[in-house]
């Protein structure tokens, strides 16, 4: 249990070996750069040590009031002999991966939907009750007919719709009693994947014009950790509730999908070769919509490996060489989707027009 006075003397001898290790390594320090990262790394590991031991420390019962105010034997004679807490827990650090990993998964989801992967199965369904089709006994034709025998047990489309409402703002459904649409969550992903790819840019050139090429670049990653951490302070307080549970059943539901469209004989039916075909062809010939299916998918993938990135505690790391080394792994990702979500016009490169609001079109809203 520290006292005020323990503390200011903490504090004040720290700013002492500051001044002093500038002081004596001054041309060092201009001369490497990285060696003023490294001291300031290990300095402030050190209060954080000490940070932590003192949180251990048992506390009175009162909380060090009576003797601040001056009651019992232990009154404090100045007010630097008070207990003085040094701080409650980050807000940053308070965050269940497990939530943030659903909504991952809830996203890439949400990307075969409106792709129209379920559609084009219950499409495929009507037209074989209605003997439409030359369908019979085959493996696609059994899953068909099985496909929504157990939907009283399932979430249903509406349902679904409002989950994406409510989690990420896409489709334009009425959100479900007592909700509120996510309407920050996209502008937060874009401005997030356009700050690391930028960071990534930046350290790309920096990897050419300069002699040690595995150096950190010159690019801020702190811009990067403040969008992330935005980020996923929305996603923490749009994830509670059932999204779990139904990311759950809606990806069995997908897997189902596929294996269906994937059968040979509605292959055969469309002259198709895979399940992305028979979608392409049934969304073109019975709806009339291109679905634009590579870059829908390849924003599914990337899109939900960075958000499964963010569950984890890599964001928090304040050390540029440590942070860089675990942000490369969505480093390609981040390109690759704001590639992707450029050419269907949901998002921007630069600095003139980074991010713009999501509309949704073409995706059948539920009333």
């Amino acid at each position: 249990m520290s006292t005020a006075g323990e503390n200011q003397s903490l504090y004040d001898r720290i700013a002492a070996l500051r001044e002093t290790l500038t002081d004596r390594l001054g041309s060092q320090l201009i001369q490497n750069p990285q060696l003023a990262e490294a001291l300031t790394d290990q300095i402030e590991n050190m209060v954080e040590e000490v940070e932590q031991a003192e949180a251990k420390l048992a506390s009175p019962p009162d909380g060090g009031l009576a003797e601040l105010i001056g009651i019992g034997k232990d009154a404090a004679t100045k007010v630097n002999s008070a207990r003085m807490p040094e701080k409650v827990d980050d807000y940053d650090e308070q965050v269940t991966s497990d939530r943030i990993l659903a909504v991952a998964d809830l996203y890439y989801i949400y990307q075969h939907e409106r792709m129209g992967v379920f559609r084009a199965v219950n499409k495929l369904q009507e037209l074989y009750y209605a003997g439409a089709v030359r369908l019979s006994t085959g493996d696609g034709a059994y899953g068909l007919y099985r496909f929504d025998r157990r939907s009283v047990l399932r979430f249903t489309k509406k349902e679904r719709f409002q989950a994406y409402r409510r989690v990420f703002g896409y489709t334009t459904i009425k959100p479900a009693p007592s909700a509120q649409p996510n309407q920050k969550f996209h502008d937060l992903f874009t401005q997030f994947i356009n700050n690391v790819a930028e960071l990534w840019r930046d350290k790309r050139i920096s990897d050419v014009i300069r002699e040690r090429a595995f150096d950190p670049s010159f690019g801020s990653i702190a811009t990067v950790r403040r969008a992330g951490l935005d980020l996923r302070h929305n996603l923490k307080w749009s994830s509670y509730g059932h999204i779990n549970v139904l990311r759950i059943e809606v990806l069995q539901l997908l897997d189902e999908a596929f294996r269906i469209l994937g059968s040979q004989d509605i292959k055969h039916l469309f002259g198709a070769d895979n399940a992305w075909d028979v979608v392409e062809e049934v969304m073109i010939r019975y709806f009339t919509e291109h679905i634009d299916a590579s870059q829908r998918h390849r924003m599914a993938v990337t899109g939900r490996d960075i958000v499964r990135w963010l569950a984890q505690k890599h964001i928090l790391n304040t050390s540029r060489a440590e942070f860089e080394a675990l942000l490369r792994d969505i480093a390609e990702v981040a390109e690759e989707w704001l590639t992707s979500a450029e050419s269907l016009g949901i998002a921007f490169r630069g600095h003139v027009q980074r991010t713009i609001p999501y509309e949704p079109r073409r995706i059948s809203p539920i009333d």
